[in-house]
Order: structure tokens, then C-alpha cells, then sequence
């Protein structure tokens, strides 16, 4: 059947199982958005800025494990968007990014709103096309499916010319794809596999460290039985919670520049890592030198480009998480005597950790005149629903949230970890929450991040999409204003939000509801309100102004040598 490029995406896009794009209409997009009227097995969610539509379709992805979709017209639409995919690369998110483009024969004359937008992308997209025959189209989306979700996922952009669209052909769309020179390693070698069951049953002090690749991979329920099975502890980075239940006693939480005394004490002292769809982030090794000092390190990854890089490993295994966990299950239930031993031998480990944790457990100074911000994280842990999908900006409250909110699911966590992006939360929690109509989904963020993507409450209120946005106001760029503090004797440059914005009445702008709480009597039932009302609901707590995220490991410093109290 004849159709042209417009309608031949759409169809591609529909058999990709795409149900949900979020995308902003233009000039060199507008044959796409005529098909789109009538097109009605696809929703489309209109963001209010290019940037929060890759991150909607980012936190779409995070939460449900397909590949996202978003759509932006050329020249600032599609630079619009870099912030969003360069957030999404960092973290191996699964997206396909369509722009439209100018007209091929204009392409390099510089014509209206034009952009290389190829060239700009090329550093941080797994790969990008730019379609210059409509015959070649539907076979270029199947590839930028197959390759954004296949081996370590990432972003891929599809460049769409106007005259592209317009263009007729015959569609058919190919069952698979094989691309020469991209073959990524599935199956973990078998002997390597064994080699690493072998080295944690002859370890006294192993530690299992988890990354985002568990989560990407779907392999958390692995990941739980082979840990409790062979009794080890396990942390996790900011990408990897929910990965492990924070609940279960094996769990020593986060680790890194803002983890847990017993965490980055365990990784100091183990006598094997074992590393798990993990990159040794510099935020997680802290000084490189010094970095699990006494461990043998395995390092389980789908790319083999991060093993070896940050980190000198003695036993890698390229594959897919979930498959090499699973095999580890079964190389370890073929030895379930020798298992059972090994579990019981650790005691005196699980002990030695547990003594840290009761050393400097995670806590805080209460009050009854000033809200602490960990106060709202623990009562929003316990008043929300066990399986709320909670996303968050960047900053203070990040960690805060990673510290007390106790993640015990995968894909309950949305948060920019690589990039680190600031106006993230809000557009994220979106695409979580059209994802998951029924789900309770929330977003935490200070009130910097949130001024960043706030036009995005327009968004929620057309859509009916009810997030609960949770502000940690403290009219400062808190954790900038934290290093000044302690690393630039308080000199508060430019970290000081003066003006005083009242988000109930921005709420009430947008059509939303706003509560605020001023005092710490006022928490919880700001919450028990917020979470009763049936559509967008802006919470705003205003927390002490000088509160910090501690523990906290110092740029340069060894994970042992943590600030705890300042």
C-alpha cells in the first residue's frame, strides 16, 4: 500500500508498539502532525518546551522499560531537545528522537531554521540518522528501535526532512534488522560465569555493588535471589535503587559521595566486589586510588566499553545482566551445599557492617520550629503507596530522597544521574504518570529545579495527569550553597533565590491546587491532603535554609573519609 513518509512513521511507530509520544508541532513537522489528526492509535501529549518532552519520554521509559518517543520540528525545536538526550545517554535510556528537518535540497544552505542537528547530536546519541529517501525510512525506524533498546540502551535521533514526509512509496516494514559492525554480546561466556561463582564462594568479605544496568536490564529478581541465596551484602548506586529492596537486611544502602557510613565502610574493607551492571562512576569510587583497596573486583556489564575503564577489574563479563545473574543462580544451586555454608560463614561480615550501621546510622537533628527536609522524604515514604513511582530534580533533595525514602521496587526511582539535570523531575514524573494513569507518581524537587521546567503544570492540567509535586523550598541552590559553605567559607555567591514566589497561587494559575506547610506540625497532613485531591497538586515545605546532605565524601577524597556532622 502507497503512503508517504508522514503516515509510514506513524505505522512504523504503531507496530513498534508505541502507544504514547510527546512531541511540539512546527514548520518542518507539520505533513507529520496532519497525518497525526486522524491517526488515532497513538496518543500524543503536547509538552510546553522541547526539552520536556524528551525528558516526559525519558521518565516514560524509565518507568515502563519500552523505548520513549518524542517528536520536535528543526532548528531550536531540535536543539531544544539536547539537555534530554544527553540526560538520557548518560543514564542508557531508550529513546527514538524524531526532528523534522528542512527540505533535502536545502540542507547546508543555511535555510529557516535549519540546523546540523546530526553533527550537533553525534556525541550524545548511540547513534543518529538522517532519512534522505522515503524508501529507506521504514527500515531506518526499525533500526533505531532494535538499536535504542538492544545491548546498553541509549538514544537514538531520527533527522526527517520535509520533502521526506511529503514523499509516496510502498510500505512494508522488515521483521528484523541486522546491522554490520553492531552485534552486541548477549550470553556472558559460561566458564567466566563459573570462574566468578567460584571467586565469591572463596571470599570472606564479598559486597555486591549494583548499578542502573540491573534495573535496565530486568533483572532485579535475579539480582535478590542470588543475593539472599548466598548471603551478601548488597549497595547500590542512585541509578540502581529499587534494584535490591532497601528493606531487606543484606540491603547497606547507597554508596558513594552522599552514601551511607556502612556502605562506603563495607567497600573500603570487602575482600571482593562484585559489580553489577555498574560504570564506577567517579561519585561512587570517590579517589580512584584508594577505591576497594583489599577486593578481587568482578565486573558484570552488556557494554564492554565501561569494564576496565575507571577501575582495574580481575574478572569481566560482557552479557545481559538478567541472563549472566540467572546462570549464576544455576552454577550456584548445582553447589547448594557448599552455598548454605558459604551463607552461614559470612555472619561475622553481615556483623562487621551491621556494627558500622549502628556507628553512624543515617539520621538527622529534628526540630519542632523549622521543617527538616528528611522529615517530608520519611513521611512521604510513609503515607504513599508501596508501589509510587517517584521521580525527583537534582540537588539536596535528590539525595535526600535516596537517602530516607527506601526504594524496595525497580522503576519506582526517575532521577538524572549521569548529566545530572536540573529541571528533569517535573517533565519525567509526566511521562511516568501517562504511562501509569492509575499509579500514584510524584516528583520532588527544590525550588530551583522546579522554576527550570515549572510551565510543565499546564501540561499536567490538560492532560489530567495527577503528579503530586513535592517543593523542598529553601530559597537557595541548596547543594551549590552546601559546597560554599563548606569549601568557600559561606561565601554565597549567586546561590541565593531572593525573590520570594508563591507556588500555591502559581498552582492556582495553572489549575492546579496548592498547599504549603510552614511548620513541622503542618507535614503531614499537607500530604495526607495533597495526596486525597484528585489532580495536579503543588506541596510546598519550607525547610531549614542551611540543612545539609551529609554523610558527604569530599571531591578528591577516599570513600573512608566521610564529613558526618558540620
Amino acid at each position: 500500500m502507497k503512503m508517504n513518509g508522514a503516515r509510514i512513521l506513524l505505522e512504523c511507530l504503531k507496530l513498534e508498539g508505541v502507544e504514547t509520544v510527546f512531541g511540539y508541532p512546527g514548520g518542518t513537522v507539520i505533513n507529520l502532525y496532519d497525518e497525526l489528526f486522524s491517526f488515532k492509535a497513538i496518543r500524543h501529549i503536547l509538552p510546553r518546551h522541547e526539552q520536556a518532552g524528551v525528558h516526559a519520554a525519558d521518565g516514560y521509559a524509565r518507568a515502563t522499560g519500552k523505548v520513549g518517543v518524542a517528536i520536535a520540528t528543526s532548528g531550536p525545536g531540535a536543539t531544544n531537545t539536547i539537555t534530554g538526550i544527553a540526560t538520557a545517554y548518560m543514564d542508557s535510556i531508550p529513546l527514538v528522537i524524531i526532528t523534522g528537518q528542512v527540505p533535502t535540497a536545502l540542507i547546508g544552505n543555511d535555510a529557516f531554521q535549519e540546523v546540523d542537528i546530526i553533527g550537533i547530536t553525534r556525541p550524545c546519541t548511540k547513534h543518529n540518522f538522517l532519512v534522505k529517501d522515503v524508501k529507506d525510512l521504514a527500515t531506518i525506524v526499525k533500526k533505531a528501535f532494535y538499536i535504542a533498546r538492544s545491548g546498553r540502551p541509549g538514544p537514538v535521533l531520527i533527522d526527517l526532512p520535509k520533502d521526506v514526509q511529503i514523499a509516496t512509496t510502498e510500505f512494508s516494514y522488515p521483521e528484523s534488522v541486522d546491522i554490520r559492525g553492531y552485534k552486541p554480546t548477549v550470553e556472558g561466556h559460561p566458564r567466566q560465569i563459573e570462574k566468578a561463582v567460584s571467586m565469591i564462594l572463596a571470599s570472606r568479605k564479598p559486597l555486591i555493588y549494583v548499578g542502573g544496568g540491573v534495573v535496565l536490564a530486568n533483572g532485579a529478581e535475579e539480582l535478590t535471589d542470588l543475593a539472599r541465596k548466598l548471603g551478601v551484602p548488597v549497595t547500590t548506586t542512585l541509578m540502581g535503587l529499587g534494584s535490591f529492596p532497601e528493606n531487606d537486611p543484606l540491603s547497606v544502602g547507597l554508596l558513594g559521595m552522599h552514601g551511607t557510613y556502612c556502605a562506603n565502610m563495607a567497600v573500603t574493607n570487602c575482600d571482593l566486589l562484585v559489580a553489577v551492571g555498574a560504570r564506577f562512576d567517579d561519585r561512587v569510587t570517590g579517589k580512584i586510588a584508594t577505591f576497594a583497596p583489599h577486593a578481587k573486583i568482578i565486573h558484570v556489564d552488556v557494554d564492554p566499553t565501561s569494564i576496565k575503564k575507571n577501575v582495574r577489574v580481575d574478572l569481566p563479563i560482557v552479557g545481559d545482566v538478567k541472563g549472566v545473574l540467572s546462570r549464576m543462580l544455576k552454577v550456584a544451586a548445582e553447589q547448594s551445599a557448599k552455598v548454605k555454608a558459604f551463607a552461614k560463614d559470612l555472619a561475622p561480615w553481615r556483623g562487621e557492617i551491621e556494627a558500622w550501621r549502628v556507628k553512624h546510622p543515617l539520621g538527622y537533628k529534628s526540630s519542632t520550629s523549622v521543617i527538616k527536609p528528611q522529615l517530608v522524604i520519611q513521611k512521604l515514604r510513609e503515607l504513599s503507596d508501596p508501589d509510587a513511582i517517584v521521580a525527583t530534580d537534582v540537588g539536596q533533595h535528590q539525595m535526600w530522597t535516596a537517602q530516607f525514602f527506601q526504594f524496595n521496587k525497580p522503576r519506582t526511582l526517575l532521577s538524572s544521574g549521569g548529566l545530572g539535570t536540573m529541571g528533569y523531575g517535573l517533565p519525567a514524573a509526566m511521562g511516568a504518570q501517562a504511562a501509569f494513569p492509575k499509579r500514584q507518581v510524584m516528583v520532588i524537587c527544590g525550588d530551583g529545579g522546579f522554576q527550570m521546567n515549572m510551565q510543565e503544570i499546564a501540561t499536567l492540567v490538560q492532560n489530567r495527569l495527577p503528579v503530586k509535586i513535592v517543593i523542598l523550598n529553601n530559597n537557595f541552590l541548596g547543594m551549590v550553597r552546601q559546597w560554599q559553605e563548606l569549601f568557600f567559607d559561606k561565601r554565597y555567591s549567586q546561590t541565593c533565590m531572593e525573590l520570594p514566589i508563591d507556588f500555591v497561587k502559581l498552582a492556582e494559575a495553572f489549575g492546579a491546587k496548592g498547599l504549603r506547610a510552614t511548620k513541622p506540625a503542618e507535614v503531614e497532613s499537607v500530604i495526607k491532603e495533597g495526596f486525597k485531591i484528585p489532580g495536579p497538586v503543588i506541596m510546598e515545605f519550607k525547610i531549614a535554609r542551611e540543612e545539609k546532605v551529609l554523610p558527604m565524601v569530599p571531591a578528591g577524597a577516599s570513600l573512608n573519609e566521610m564529613v558526618l556532622n558540620a
